[in-house]
């Protein structure tokens, strides 16, 4: 005789856990969906600076105190006097987002880990970098005194070169990026208007998302 309480208590059961299954399958779907559409949306706000081209147009830029500073494609102006040092790097955002630049660190080691964000040198300004013309880095030293200036004047006396690593981050304050800076004195002949500093990238770090290298 055939126990219809039991094979209707199993045939519930069954069905309980078929729709379980599938909604864990549904579940794992959609979250894997949302992983997927939340890294495509990161990836269009992602930005990452690299130097300009050697071709793009002339920038100048103004301080505070009314100087102004002129910068050559693919180059950085430094200006050393016996009050302050000025630099500006010119830069092209490569990435898909606009860069929005928080602060800057002069390493005196250039093979240094990069130095905690906390302890950036926080810009005074907001600077915006975007995807489709070429931006600039502005640093000013007013402090002859402090580590920073003494670390470039010496550099520059003794190795003609220095380390800038320059905190920046997308449009939303996320997905942070240090890109280290080399600022080297380049060839005479390459010279023009007083402009004789080349920069080059040496190192990206991501500091909320995973490295871009092991």
């Amino acid at each position: 005789m055939i126990d219809w309480l039991l094979v209707s208590n199993l045939a519930t059961a069954l069905g309980t856990t078929l729709l379980a299954v599938a909604t864990f399958l549904a579940t794992r779907s959609a979250n894997r969906s949302a992983r997927s559409a939340e890294r495509a949306l990161l990836e269009g706000l992602r930005p990452i600076l690299l130097p300009s081209n050697w071709s793009d147009p002339v920038q100048k830029v103004r301080y505070l105190e009314g100087k102004w500073v002129t910068v050559h494609g693919g180059r950085a102006a430094v200006e050393i006097t016996a009050e302050a040092v000025y630099a500006v790097l010119s830069l092209r955002n490569v990435g898909s987002g606009l860069a929005v630049l928080h602060g800057w660190s002069i390493p005196d080691d250039p093979r240094a880990e990069h130095a905690d964000p906390s302890e950036f040198y926080r810009l005074t300004r907001d600077i915006y970098v975007p995807t489709t013309d070429p931006g600039f880095c502005q640093i000013a030293i007013r402090d002859p005194e402090s580590e920073y200036s003494k670390r470039i004047r010496r550099h520059l006396a003794t190795e003609d070169s220095f380390v800038v690593d320059v905190l920046y981050s997308d449009a939303e304050g996320s997905q942070r990026v240090i890109s280290r800076f080399f600022i080297s004195r380049g060839p005479a002949e390459h010279a023009d208007e007083g402009e004789e500093y080349a920069v080059t990238v040496s190192r990206h770090w991501n500091l909320d998302l995973p490295a871009p290298r092991t």
